[in-house]
């Protein structure tokens, strides 16, 4: 999960997401909006007996201030509640598994804030199952070759990789960039990635507010987009003033046109 907003686990529920998968949760910075629902969920996984262990990224002050929350709401919960504390003024990797990496993308809002980079790993490449069976390749074999090794016969005879596998999917690239004013340092950062949600608090006609508070215009979040040439575009962090959202996907769109609204329980395919 990224962020954990007041209204996140009622969402959860209404979408029917098992929150018994939810083991890690990134935080983007300390700003309510963002935070106010983690001790809520944290003590709703206590009430459903967790047991899992939950990890929760962040820079290093939301430790200091959950811990007083914990004791007092959550005395004696069934999971530990492990902080990893996150240097929000560099990039780095945060968290890997053996499908993902997550990288700290550093922001420009009125207090510390990171965006994050999630990366899938290069997978195995496809066995070609004929050609295994045509020259009878041991079992054994073929995790060595699924990641890239040719297959030397009893004759001697070198069959090249390429007849034996196809090349797997090519990654995935996601990147989250919230919230932060108008900042092109991230750009060699988020370069070509598959989808980018970037905050787009305002249009262009508030421009000047949106330099006040550290915020996007929808233009700002395309003009990111475009410049580091990534597949798609999804805004979202409107302010509460637009009723309509039309007039932000439009400004957006005029400047790339792959730009889709991020809408409460929205699902988007990457």
């Amino acid at each position: 999960m990224i962020d954990c907003g007041e209204g996140a686990q009622i969402r959860m529920r209404q979408m029917n997401v098992r929150t018994n998968r939810l083991g890690h949760i990134f935080i983007s910075h300390l700003h309510g909006d963002h935070v106010f629902g983690l001790i809520g969920l944290i003590s709703s996984f206590g009430m459903l007996n967790r047991t899992a262990d939950l990890h929760i990224h962040s820079v290093s002050e939301l430790e200091k201030l959950m811990q007083p929350q914990l004791k007092f709401f959550c005395e004696g919960l069934s999971f530990k509640v492990i902080f990893h504390s996150i240097n929000p003024k560099e990039q780095e990797l945060i968290y890997e598994d053996r499908s993902v990496q997550v990288f700290s993308i550093p922001l420009k809002h009125r207090i510390p804030s990171c965006g994050f980079l999630f990366e899938e790993k290069p997978r195995d490449r496809h066995i070609v199952r004929e050609m295994i069976d045509f020259y009878k390749i041991p079992n054994w074999r073929i995790h060595k070759i699924k990641q890239g090794d040719d297959f030397v016969t009893n004759e001697g005879e070198i069959i090249p990789n390429e007849i034996l596998t196809t090349p797997s999917e090519k990654p995935k690239r996601f990147a989250y960039c919230s919230d932060t004013a108008y900042y092109e340092k991230i750009i060699p950062i988020i370069q070509g990635v598959d989808c980018l949600y970037h905050e787009a608090t305002f249009m262009n006609d508030e421009l000047l507010r949106a330099k006040t508070t550290q915020h996007c215009t929808a233009a700002q979040a395309a003009t990111i987009a475009q410049k580091a040439g990534v597949g798609q575009l999804i805004i979202g962090h409107f302010s509460a003033r637009y009723l309509s959202k039309s007039g932000l996907l439009n400004e957006a769109k005029a400047v790339f046109e792959n730009t889709i609204l991020a809408e409460d329980m929205t699902v988007f395919e990457i």
